[in-house]
C-alpha cells in the first residue's frame, strides 16, 4: 500500500512567510552603515585611493623639446601674458591659407614643419622660435595670428617679425 504525502495545514503557510521575510531583505540582515540608507544621487562620491592624485611615474613626463610645436616643442612652457599677435585681411579663408602658405615659403629662414588646411594651421620655426601661425574666419574676414600650441600668444621677436612681413604681403 502507498502512503500520500499530505502537508499539514500549518506547513504551507508558515513556508510563504519564510519565503517573504527571506527574499524581502530583513532588517536583521541588512547594513547598518547609514550612507546605504540614503538614495543613491545623494551618496557620496567614493574615488579610489590611486585615483585621487596624478601618477608619478615616467609615463607623464614631457618629451624633450624639438621636432614640431604639436609634439610639445614649445619655446614658452610657462604662462603667458602677452598681447595676441595678428590682423585682419578681407577675403576666403581658403584662399588666405593658400597665400600665407605662399608667403611663408617664400620667406628667408622659416621652416613649415605641419601644415592642416581644416585647422588653418601652419606649426613654422623662424629664428629659433616655434609657433603655429593660424588663420580663422572672424566675420566677413580672416585673422592671421601667430599663437603657441595652447592658443596663446607666444613671447619673443620671432612671432612679431614673421606676422609683421605676412601683414605687407597679404593685407597692404
Amino acid at each position: 500500500m502507498r502512503r500520500s504525502a499530505r502537508v499539514s495545514p500549518i506547513a504551507a503557510p508558515l513556508a510563504a512567510v519564510l519565503l517573504v521575510v527571506g527574499l524581502s531583505g530583513c532588517s536583521m540582515f541588512g547594513k547598518k552603515n547609514e550612507l546605504y540608507t540614503q538614495s543613491a544621487e545623494s551618496r557620496p562620491l567614493e574615488v579610489p585611493p590611486d585615483l585621487d592624485r596624478p601618477s608619478a611615474d615616467k609615463a607623464m613626463s614631457l618629451p624633450a623639446a624639438g621636432g614640431s610645436v604639436s609634439a610639445s616643442g614649445m619655446n614658452n612652457a610657462g604662462g603667458s601674458s602677452a598681447a595676441p599677435i595678428g590682423f585682419n585681411a578681407t577675403g576666403d579663408r581658403d584662399a588666405l591659407f593658400a597665400k600665407v602658405g605662399e608667403v611663408l615659403t617664400a620667406t628667408s629662414g622659416v621652416t613649415i614643419a605641419s601644415k592642416a588646411q581644416i585647422l588653418g594651421t601652419y606649426d613654422v620655426d623662424y629664428m629659433g622660435a616655434k609657433f603655429l601661425v593660424r588663420v580663422t574666419k572672424a566675420g566677413e574676414g580672416v585673422y592671421i595670428s601667430a599663437v603657441d600650441p595652447r592658443g596663446l600668444p607666444p613671447v619673443g621677436e620671432a612671432p612679431v617679425k614673421l606676422i609683421g612681413a605676412l601683414k605687407a604681403a597679404i593685407a597692404p
